[in-house]
């Protein structure tokens, strides 16, 4: 407002569709390029799978003609109604059901297999244009009226406004009926429609002046607590979840949620067939918030920890000041799924095409026993795998021998050794530069790693010292995984600590992590008085809010590459 003065201004206001944010390039009309975030030339390039979208045209149709080059914005999201039409077909089928709409749009395009996708019913808002030649929209409604004409489809519900108070009462009329639209949102993005007023705003760091995110807090509901079950996690922990009558928040059908520990159980005095509240902690994850006293029939049944493991029967311990108890048995068959989901993830060894229910079934046909076995998979294996196919076969291959390339670093973090995590790997490996080095450390060693206590010192220990573990090792490196760090790591950000919040113009959230990595420094991902740095993007979360309560310096890319560069700002 004081910078614009008293040039008279309109805003719009769009809803924040919850889901996959992907740039599109296209040259003379035609998509030549998708991308998950970035500009369409940096980013996980996912053309093929962004092509089978039916809402996202290869080709622009325009009477007015087409843009020599643009690049279209958006998100990628699953409607609610094909959320759940997976979900009945999984659990019919006797399969692991998906978490949210979110994560399984997101899932879907980062398959191996176009055909994945194409199954899926995914959809496309587009809600901005990047990089652009040939046109002068002049206002954010004109370039939603554009990309209607380019063949787009637009979301409906955008609007324009004269005052503020109308763009409130946009945000809160929404925000009571997001129930109703069919797909999920989890706020309303508010910008100045004329783009020469929004160049004359500009931007701190990467944060627009002349857009805000209206964030919706989250959708609070009650339902009946039927049983208190668990789930043993890679590490052996016994995590408690809740399974409930299924009631619907934000538009997604909730029947389980998270319950912490059995600490949290008991502080929470909740209790079997209570009503409970239920929210979901940051519009994903279900998690009960406490009981409803008032609706409390009778005494209820307390929930009381197994004394055995649920899984595999053997005992469980529960180490001094601890808040869980543990699965002692290395073998343990939920250990050994939970262990492999974990080094094939994205942070780890990022095996893609090998979701927990391939996992699940090459464990059940005796294919593997752990993930060191996957290095020895065959094509002739694999085509016995339900629903795969010839390409599908050859991509995930391809993707178990490129793995192989990972870092000393990424493959430490993958073996999930407990209280070890992406920060904690890259830290011990560079200090010992090698498995040899590190098998021969004994704790005094160990102790001498800056931030390296007790406690992890000697879970790495234990770790190195098992048989079992042992053997796993040898098949790893008997596979040709790197167990030496050959790099040396730059000092110019030795010391400082980094939070990233939105998308960066040209690195990736990977990219930038390596980037602080290689020269010293630490990326974590919440603020606190530690950060020295928050590192802004396109689209920033909460995380800069509370940056900038607690006075942390906010940067941008080019800023964060100086001081990987030695340069002063």
């Amino acid at each position: 407002e004081k910078i614009l003065g008293n040039v008279c201004k309109i805003y719009v206001t769009e809803l924040k569709i919850d889901g996959a944010a992907v740039s599109l390039l296209y040259r003379n009309g035609v998509l030549v390029r998708g991308a998950t975030r970035g500009n369409g030339r940096v980013g996980e390039d996912i053309t093929a799978n962004l092509k089978t979208i039916p809402t996202i045209p290869s080709f622009l149709k325009s009477t007015g003609g087409v843009p020599d080059l643009v690049e279209v914005r958006g998100e990628v999201y699953l409607p609610i109604a094909g959320f759940e039409k997976i979900n009945r077909e999984r659990e019919a089928a006797g399969e692991k059901t998906y978490a949210n709409p979110r994560n399984t749009a997101a899932g879907a395009l980062r398959q191996l297999d176009s055909d994945v996708a194409a199954d899926r019913p995914l959809a496309f808002f587009p809600y901005s244009l990047g990089h652009q030649e040939g046109i002068s929209p002049g206002t954010q409604s004109r370039v939603l009226e554009l990309m209607k004409e380019w063949g787009f489809d637009i979301n409906p519900h955008y609007k324009r406004h004269s005052n503020l108070a109308a763009v409130m009462a946009y945000c809160e009329h929404f925000q009571s009926r997001r129930s109703e639209l069919g797909y999920e949102i989890d706020g309303v993005v508010v910008k100045v429609d004329d783009l020469s007023d929004q160049e004359r705003l500009g931007s701190v760091a990467r944060d627009p002046r002349w857009a805000i995110a209206y964030k919706f807090p989250p959708e609070i509901g009650q339902t009946k607590l039927r049983e208190i079950r668990i789930n043993v996690g890679r590490t052996g922990a016994l995590n408690p979840y809740a399974v409930l009558e299924p009631l619907t928040l934000g538009g997604v059908r909730v029947q389980q949620a998270t319950l912490h520990n059995e600490e949290d159980i008991r502080k929470k005095d909740i209790r079997i067939g209570d009503v409970v509240y239920v929210k979901r902690a940051g519009d994903v994850i279900p998690q009960v918030i406490g009981p409803v006293l008032s609706l409390r029939k009778g005494q209820g049944d307390r929930f009381s920890y197994p004394s055995d493991c649920p899984e595999c029967g053997s005992e469980l311990v529960r180490p001094e000041g601890e808040i869980n108890s543990f699965c002692t048995n290395i073998a343990c068959s939920a250990k050994c799924l939970e262990s492999i989901k974990h080094f094939v993830s994205r942070g780890a060894m990022d095996i893609r095409g090998l979701g927990i229910q391939t996992i699940e079934k090459l464990i059940n046909l005796d294919l593997i026993e752990d993930a060191a076995d996957l290095y020895s998979l065959t094509f002739d294996q694999l085509l016995i795998l339900p629903g795969f196919k010839e390409r599908s076969i050859s991509n995930l291959l391809a993707s178990i021998a490129a793995s192989k390339d990972q870092s000393f670093a990424r493959v430490l973090f993958s073996l999930g050794i407990r209280h070890v995590g992406e920060n904690l790997a890259r830290v011990i490996s560079n200090h010992f530069r090698s498995l040899d080095n590190l098998k021969r450390a004994d704790l005094e060693a160990i102790g001498q790693i800056d931030g390296v206590g007790p406690e992890i010192g000697l879970s790495l220990r234990s770790y190195m010292d098992q048989p079992r573990n042992q053997k796993f090792l040898q098949k790893l490196v008997r596979a040709g995984l790197c167990f030496k760090s050959e790099r040396v790591v730059g000092q110019k950000l030795e010391g400082q600590s980094f939070v990233l919040t939105g998308s960066l113009p040209n690195l990736t959230r990977l990219q930038a992590k390596e980037l602080i990595h290689s020269e010293g420094g630490k990326m974590v991902s919440s603020v606190s008085l530690k950060t020295n740095y928050v590192v802004v993007g396109e689209n920033p979360g909460t995380k800069l809010a509370k940056a900038r309560s607690l006075g942390i310096e906010e940067i941008g890319e080019q800023q964060l590459k100086q001081l990987a560069a030695g340069q002063i700002l």
